[in-house]
């Protein structure tokens, strides 16, 4: 499939787009699974081809189906959304390789802490009305001092997916 991806700028369609989360926890026994339910972004693709863009979480829309579960996660130990209400990936460029390949380069923030982070994205669907972005990779939840582990119950790295939508920016 060979895409041409419209220029000019493009908004999340946070209803037709997912950031989930999975993590081995319970001594590598159990994975736990997660999705956010608040996602906003927006992103420009330039005369060139290349791209650039913002994508924001809102931490406590944290959902892992555990109300007891999801409240600690907001806490201290973890997300701090007190003080750190969202996460967000600014990608510095993003560039069609391989015909559907997003090879993309940024910077994720997570509970104030920022880190480099590059990833490849696959472009499922690419057309006048949209563009769809599906992509996998795992971050180290201690270099986001996310390294909360009573009794050594979670390990490892967390496994993060999204399928993000983008329609033509209006306005």
């Amino acid at each position: 499939m060979t895409v041409a991806v419209e220029t000019g700028l493009w908004q999340l369609d946070a209803t037709a787009s997912t950031v989930g989360i999975r993590h081995k926890a319970m001594w590598g026994l159990v994975t736990v699974k997660g999705g956010f339910g608040a996602l906003g972004g927006t992103g420009e693709v330039r005369p060139d081809g290349s791209a650039v863009g913002t994508l924001t979480i809102d931490v406590a829309s944290l959902d892992t189906g555990s109300a007891k579960r999801d409240t600690h996660l907001r806490s201290a130990d973890f997300f701090d959304t007190d003080h750190h209400p969202e996460i967000t990936f600014a990608a510095r460029s993003a560039e069609l390789r391989d015909s559907d390949q997003v090879h993309v380069v940024g910077r994720l923030t997570v509970r104030g802490i920022s880190r480099p982070l590059s990833l490849t994205a696959r472009l499922t669907e690419g057309d006048a009305p949209g563009l769809t972005l599906d992509t996998e990779f795992s971050v180290d939840r201690d270099q986001f001092g996310l390294g909360s582990n009573q009794l050594g119950m979670i390990r490892g790295r967390t496994t993060v997916t999204a399928a993000l939508r983008f329609v033509r920016a209006t306005g």
